[in-house]
């Protein structure tokens, strides 16, 4: 039997946990895992594009554990009633290849989104920051926002969205989680004050969320919108004046925003900053621009995480997806013993 979290059981874990303390405790996994990235097998994303949307399956191994996503993007599902992103993981033993969980990671794609993003700000934002601009109020913003929080003390924000409805979503949602909010009519009056801007936005094309004249001395761009090949959000002036960090240089130079740049356009490593090996912020008026464009690695962590919180507990179904013939090696055995189905074959 396998373990199976499926959607109803990881909303009554988060729910159990609670948001924040799952987003805390989804970004130690996360982190520490970023201390060990050498012992990762790392591969760029596995992605099959078309006029609508990708779909893309994320994996990865560290010698003892394999996991893997499946994940698509949609932006024009939300037209039709869908999710723009749905996912779901693996988590599997690599001795003897069985897989050991099977998890939802729509929602679990969205959290592990938000607490990475807050991680690389530990490390790339101004110590003293204390407000953050999110400019695109869908599915993800919530969740960032709540990250921001939990692991960096973020409360005031100030936000834009082109849709009023998702503007009043994120009110509504937000409501109550001690935030001071503001809500902007335009993308640059809410940008103005704020320490951390956050992008967020859908389309699956190259727009310009934020131009150069819109980011000023000081600013950590969290850029997660960015997040495949002729999507991207910033202006191309930002990224020269900024220092840029990057999960996966091989699958950022594809999908974020460094596409718009040439082959040997200069970048950090994240997990090189968190392991001391290079610095983050160095200076208070350093542009920096995280850009996130989500790697299996965290996907990895989000499934250990998870594997973990549902020890001892009953967040989980069991599900017989592997055969356990009595003798593993007369397969055929299990059909030959199962009843015959004769009204089958008098139909």
């Amino acid at each position: 039997m396998m373990r199976y979290v499926g959607v109803d059981n990881m909303v009554r874990l988060v729910g159990a946990v609670g948001i924040e303390s799952y987003l805390t405790g989804l970004a130690g996994y996360i982190e520490e895992d970023f201390r060990r990235w050498a012992e990762f097998e790392k591969t760029p994303r596995v992605a099959s594009h078309s006029r609508d949307g990708v779909i893309e399956l994320m994996p990865t191994s560290d010698g003892k554990l394999y996991g893997f996503k499946y994940v698509n993007g949609h932006p024009k599902n939300t037209r039709a009633g869908l999710q723009t992103v749905t996912a779901f993981g693996v988590l599997a033993d690599v001795g003897t290849g069985y897989p050991r969980l099977l998890s939802e990671m729509t929602i679990t794609t969205a959290l592990r989104t938000a607490a990475t993003s807050a991680v690389a700000a530990r490390y790339l934002a101004r110590k003293d920051a204390k407000v953050m601009a999110i400019i695109g109020l869908g599915s993800q913003s919530e969740f960032q926002a709540l990250a921001f929080k939990a692991l960096n003390g973020i409360r005031r924000l100030r936000v834009f969205d082109i849709d009023p409805a998702a503007t009043a979503k994120f009110l509504a949602n937000l409501d109550g989680h001690g935030f001071e909010i503001e809500v902007a009519t335009s993308a640059q009056e809410a940008v103005l004050g704020a320490d951390i801007i956050t992008t967020v936005t859908a389309d699956k094309l190259k727009a310009t969320i934020l131009s150069d004249n819109m980011v000023g001395a000081g600013v950590h761009i969290n850029a997660v919108g960015g997040d495949c090949p002729g999507k991207t959000e910033l202006q191309r002036e930002i990224l020269l004046r900024a220092d840029v960090f990057v999960e996966l240089p091989e699958q950022t130079r594809i999908e974020g925003e460094i596409q718009q740049m040439g082959p040997d356009f200069p970048v950090t490593e994240l997990w090189r900053v968190i392991t001391g090996e290079a610095t983050g912020r160095r200076a208070r008026d350093q542009i920096t621009v995280f850009d996130s464009v989500g790697f299996a690695t965290e996907d990895f962590s989000a499934l250990r995480y998870l594997r973990d919180l549902i020890e001892g507990t009953d967040y989980y179904d069991e599900i017989d997806l592997l055969t356990e013939p009595e003798d593993p090696r007369n397969l055929f055995g299990l059909l030959a013993a199962a009843p015959q189905a004769a009204a089958l074959g008098a139909r």
